[in-house]
């Protein structure tokens, strides 16, 4: 982030432009106060300067995706399986950046819209046949490694909630209902 923060600054325009969209999706849906600062900083520094400051303002964007309730991760289910539409996503755009004077900078700018394949949420929301919220206890926490250990460990370091939840990358959830539903699985998994 820092070797970024000072190419932000470079005196050849398409590096420093690349610095700036590499910061927004370096942090994106992360609302990292320190990044949010320096794309501020950035947004005041190059106001006269148009293409700095929409890669600014996508990337001020970025950061605050969905704010901070979506993330941008082309794995999902324990990050085991990748998704090949959002990693295509995420190098659609990196691969058009190279010449972004030619896409995203000038008629192309939709291609930023690839990005969206590979949207996560960071959030649980368990909902009934009718789609209303339905509240449900669940344990969340830190993964715990339960490999070779005697008897029946609990898998979860562990603080009880009632969704909906906000977790964080790596949390997982355990519903402490006794009965298994269709609509709800017993193990949950929040990338």
């Amino acid at each position: 982030m820092e070797t970024l923060s000072k190419l932000t600054h470079d005196q050849d325009e398409q590096v420093s432009q690349n610095a700036i969209l590499a910061l927004g999706l370096l942090a994106a849906g992360t609302n990292n106060s320190r990044v949010a600062k320096m794309l501020r900083q950035l947004a005041a520094y190059y106001q006269k300067e148009p293409n700095h400051l929409f890669l600014t303002r996508i990337s001020q964007g970025l950061v605050h995706l969905g704010k901070g309730l979506l993330t941008l991760n082309p794995f999902h289910s324990d990050n085991l399986l990748l998704s090949k539409s959002g990693l295509a996503g995420i190098l659609v755009v990196l691969m058009s950046s190279l010449a972004m004077k030619n896409t995203i900078l000038s008629s192309q700018h939709w291609i930023l819209y690839y990005l969206v394949t590979a949207i996560r949420p960071r959030m649980l929301v368990t909902l009934d046949e009718d789609l209303n919220p339905l509240p449900v206890t669940v344990r969340v926490g830190q993964a715990v490694d339960t490999v070779r250990q005697a008897g029946k460990p609990e898998q979860l370091l562990d603080f009880r909630h009632t969704l909906p939840q906000f977790s964080c990358q790596g949390e997982k959830g355990r519903s402490l209902l006794q009965t298994n539903t269709s609509h709800f699985h017993q193990s949950l998994k929040v990338s």
